[in-house]
């Protein structure tokens, strides 16, 4: 390589880096303040600037609900949000539900009905069952069925994850077995089972 072509490259003035701006986001009740692009997704900021990697990428059009998060307590599809427009809202991810000691009631539920495959839509699935029970608008099974529509299990799991919400939507009173809702009986108490 001749030495006026090397002379050249350094010549080259380097391209501008991307602008950044100051964000502060309330994400699971702490404070953040990130500097970047004005066109960062919440997603991205979510999981490339604070590492909360349970929301997961999926289509990264709105379509999977992988990326479904709870903003003031109602679902939205954060792959489609610009991080900049939520300062001053209280963002939840999979990681505000609940912790490893102490699973949120959803989240137990999941677990409890096998309502995960290979698990990468479980999030989204329990950020969106957690905003249908604070939206208080499904009382039925078709109404969950209908209202978590826009979440998509590649695996099928459809059957167990209905079971786990309407088991929480119901105080544990009704899960949902091969399509039917099915009763279940209460516990005796102690003190019931006393007299």
């Amino acid at each position: 390589m001749s030495p006026h072509f090397i002379q050249q490259l350094l010549d080259k003035t380097p391209p501008a880096l991307v602008p950044t701006q100051p964000v502060t986001l309330r994400v699971n009740g702490q404070d953040h303040t990130l500097h970047i692009a004005p066109w960062t997704s919440l997603l991205d900021a979510l999981r490339e600037y604070l590492n909360l990697t349970g929301t997961k990428k999926g289509c990264d059009h709105g379509q999977c609900g992988s990326c479904t998060v709870l903003v003031d307590g109602q679902r939205i599809n954060s792959c489609l949000a610009l991080a900049t427009v939520y300062q001053g809202k209280a963002i939840q991810t999979i990681e505000g539900l609940g912790s490893a000691d102490n699973l949120s009631p959803l989240q137990q539920a999941f677990i409890d009905h096998d309502a995960f495959q290979c698990g990468y839509c479980t999030p989204g699935q329990i950020c969106s069952a957690q905003g249908l029970i604070n939206e208080g608008r499904a009382k039925t099974a078709d109404e969950v069925r209908e209202l978590m529509s826009g979440n998509l299990c590649r695996c099928g799991a459809y059957t167990n994850i209905l079971s786990a919400v309407m088991e929480v939507l119901c105080d544990g009173k009704v899960v949902v077995d091969n399509g039917t809702l099915v009763t279940i009986p209460a516990q005796p108490t102690a003190a019931s089972s006393v007299n």
